[in-house]
């Protein structure tokens, strides 16, 4: 290998929901080890104010903005923006409730925003990976792929899927060299989670709860999205990378 593993010098990576939060932090990770980075969101307005903010970091970003959950909105950006290297799944919405009570309409928002957009996002960028012989896909799965709590019935649903998908996606997909692997969070402290942390009972559970004894943050993540998406991965597919500070690792 002539060149640093970790190294992102030269590729292209779109960052779904990267305009602020997780996505934020992993998108700006990315640029920051060499990669040109389009942000995601569907607010253009919002997007392209973090994109003026990274630039202004002296970083190599670009506004893409489009609604991931919006078939032909996917398949018009995915010829706008062109050739990719590495792909993150990464937007994602929370709406909480009994299962017993839960509207429709809450359900499907949760299952097509966090496991149908990236089925379409993928779908629209992995031939072109396929074509070149090489691509990277991370998933943002979650803690919830494999726990779950009351309330977030839907969201476990999602997670769950995402995780067989990251695995159907490397079953279909690594003979073309292309890795596709999960990252899952777990409790991280961000905009979506802050009422959480807010709830002085839920908050000293999380604490109480993690053998780390806090929650995590967006940066957290970052070094494990830099080493899935670099060259250091070639050999590792269908794999959910669990990052919750060891509250899973205990009972």
């Amino acid at each position: 290998m002539t060149q640093p593993v970790f190294t992102l010098s030269g590729r292209r990576a779109l960052v779904t929901g990267s305009s602020q939060g997780i996505g934020l932090a992993l998108a700006r990770a990315l640029a920051v080890a060499g990669a040109h980075v389009l942000l995601n969101g569907r607010d253009r307005a919002k997007v392209d104010r973090t994109t003026s903010l990274l630039q202004a970091e002296g970083l190599s970003v670009e506004s893409c903005p489009f609604d991931v959950t919006d078939e032909a909105a996917v398949v018009a950006a995915a010829v706008q923006f062109g050739a990719l290297d590495i792909l993150v799944n990464n937007t994602g919405i929370h709406r909480r409730g009994p299962l017993e009570t839960m509207s429709l309409a809450d359900w499907d928002a949760v299952i097509k925003t966090n496991l149908t957009s990236a089925f379409l996002v993928a779908r629209a960028v992995a031939p072109g990976m396929i074509t070149r012989h090489s691509g990277k896909i991370i998933n943002l799965c979650s803690l919830m792929s494999e726990l779950a709590r009351p309330t977030t019935g839907n969201y476990a649903a999602a997670k769950g899927g995402l995780k067989m998908l990251t695995r159907a996606m490397c079953a279909e997909w690594a003979k073309h060299n292309l890795q596709i692997n999960g990252i899952a969070p777990g409790y991280i402290l961000t905009e979506m989670t802050q009422p959480l942390a807010d709830d002085p009972k839920f908050d000293g559970w999380i604490k109480g709860r993690t053998p780390a004894g806090r929650w995590g943050s967006a940066d957290d993540l970052t070094g494990a999205c830099v080493f899935l998406a670099s060259p250091a991965s070639n050999f590792i597919n269908g794999q959910i990378l669990t990052i919750d500070g060891g509250l899973s690792a205990v009972i």
